[in-house]
């Protein structure tokens, strides 16, 4: 059984443990040596980032065509429309092409998170508001790009969901090993025969 761990990425964070600069790595977290990031959160995203040791397993959670959901809740400039929040889940257009039509909601209520250091900038006269983003892609920066393109920037960003794994009983910087139940039903969920056409 391949092995799991699902770790918190604080901010400022970059998903590798080799070093880069001044910024802080996974490498500063004491990760269970043979493990490696399935995918990755930008140093200025936080959440959910998964890491194994099995390097199909790895492909599987990254590779869109394997429609593994992820859910984000993006702090944004302003309090979007209905409008905006339509054309977000429509799918608007990123680096040269077309991002995948997606679930997205407004959050009646902020988030109970850990305060981000550093706390994003505070202006008096913006308000802010949060959503949430589900996707079944990732590219490079997306949620930002795509919230920057409806004209709501995203100022804080989390990952709190990979299928149906949370962030629950951890907070940043923390990890813990997958149960043997939840690898089974992640190992389950990205089999070949799961894959849409």
């Amino acid at each position: 059984m391949p092995r799991i761990v699902l770790f918190w990425k604080p901010y400022g964070v970059v998903c590798r443990f080799s070093p880069d600069g001044e910024k802080k790595t996974l490498a500063y977290f004491r990760l269970p040596k043979g493990v490696y990031p399935a995918g990755r959160l930008d140093h200025d995203s936080e959440g959910l980032l998964l890491l194994t040791d099995d390097g199909g397993l790895q492909h599987r959670l990254t590779d869109p065509k394997f429609k593994h959901e992820k859910t984000y809740w993006a702090q944004v400039e302003r309090v979007p429309p209905p409008s905006a929040i339509a054309r977000l889940a429509s799918g608007v257009v990123i680096q040269g092409g077309h991002s995948r039509p997606c679930k997205v909601k407004a959050l009646a209520l902020e988030p109970q998170l850990p305060p981000r250091d550093p706390p994003i900038r505070f202006r008096k006269t913006v308000p802010t508001a949060w959503l949430e983003i589900r996707l079944t892609e990732g590219r490079n920066r997306q949620i930002r790009r795509m919230t920057a393109h409806v004209g709501h920037p995203t100022l804080r960003l989390l990952r709190v969901r990979i299928g149906d794994l949370t962030l629950k009983g951890l907070a940043p910087g923390l990890w813990r090993d997958l149960t043997p139940g939840e690898t089974r039903r992640l190992t389950a969920a990205l089999r070949p025969r799961s894959v849409g056409k």
